[in-house]
């Protein structure tokens, strides 16, 4: 499998970046970054941060500093921390650069060069996407498919915006774009992320393997699993990006999907950022976008152990 990931790079993003490069026959073609869960400067250092760690040379794109149109945005530095990946540390200084063209220009040239033979995954905010979709409207033709995390199946929303989840929220515009230009597309949601976390056993089992993924993984997640263990708001360590990757890289890993069209509300007062899914077909439009709804969490949960336990 060839890959492009797209990416704002905040601790969950970590954890799917690190699952693709451990993956057997996956080479990651390059990965373009985004503002989301912090700014693209930060995004591009933790970036950097995680190739280094697993001794990855690929190529870096910086992409978009903000949404297509002017908007509220806000760092996630609850979940992140301020650094995007837990404040993690000691984090060595970062001494490589971002390739010199944008992130949208490098997906549509890099699409136009293997039509057909690269799949996209998005794990921010779908501004670089949608950015490649009006550079050149063949781009989604030429990807041999698009996986994101983001949006809601029911909406059960995570910001200020009612019914929204993050990653569209961040850029409700470009989510809209995106959904329209593609045909197909696979969207792992907000509510399939609260239905297929680890347990804090598990999660504790990951966090014990002694490698130097193993101690980074433990790092960058210790504030995010500390807060919500305390209040005890959530009762599984969640996975939104790695559930992404993970059903990107082995699609056995989905038990039940759902084939609906889906586009993207930007109007509403409390549920601007939405994502509308025509489940009773009232709308008349073709579905364009698969709803993974089940996933086999012992299959992530494999993956996970393989990631961490190289370098054993």
């Amino acid at each position: 499998m060839r890959l492009l990931i797209d990416t704002d790079a905040g601790v969950d993003d970590a954890q799917a970046i690190m699952l693709a490069l451990a993956h057997p026959g996956v080479m990651v073609e390059a990965i373009t970054t985004v503002t989301g869960n912090v700014h693209v400067e930060q995004v591009n250092r933790n970036v950097f941060t995680v190739l280094d760690l697993l001794g990855a040379d690929i190529p870096v794109y910086s992409g978009a500093e903000g949404p297509l149109l002017p908007g509220f945005w806000e760092p996630e530095v609850r979940v992140h921390g301020a650094d995007g990946l837990g404040d993690y540390a000691p984090r060595l200084p970062v001494t490589r650069q971002v390739e010199a063209e944008h992130a949208a220009l490098a997906l549509v040239r890099l699409a136009d060069a293997a039509p057909g033979e690269l799949t996209c995954v998005a794990l921010g905010p779908l501004t670089n996407i949608a950015l490649a979709c009006k550079l050149d409207p063949e781009f989604p033709l030429k990807l041999k498919a698009l996986a994101f995390m983001g949006g809601t199946l029911a909406a059960r929303g995570n910001t200020r915006y009612v019914t929204a989840e993050f990653n569209v929220n961040c850029d409700p515009e470009a989510a809209l774009i995106v959904l329209a230009a593609f045909e197909t597309a696979t969207m792992l949601s907000w509510e399939t992320t609260w239905a297929h976390g680890f347990t804090w056993d598990a999660y504790d089992t990951l966090a014990a393997i002694d490698t130097p993924a193993g101690y980074f993984f433990r790092t960058i997640t210790r504030a995010v699993t500390t807060y919500f263990r305390n209040t005890g708001l959530r009762e599984f360590f969640l996975l939104p990006d790695p559930l992404a990757m993970a059903v990107t890289l082995q699609p056995g890993l989905v038990l039940a999907s759902e084939f609906r069209y889906v586009t993207v509300e930007l109007q509403g007062q409390y549920t601007r950022g939405q994502t509308v899914i025509d489940y009773p077909d009232k709308l008349d439009r073709a579905p364009n976008t698969h709803l993974v709804t089940r996933v086999d969490t012992a299959g992530v949960y494999a993956l996970f152990e393989r990631m961490l336990c190289q370098g054993r």
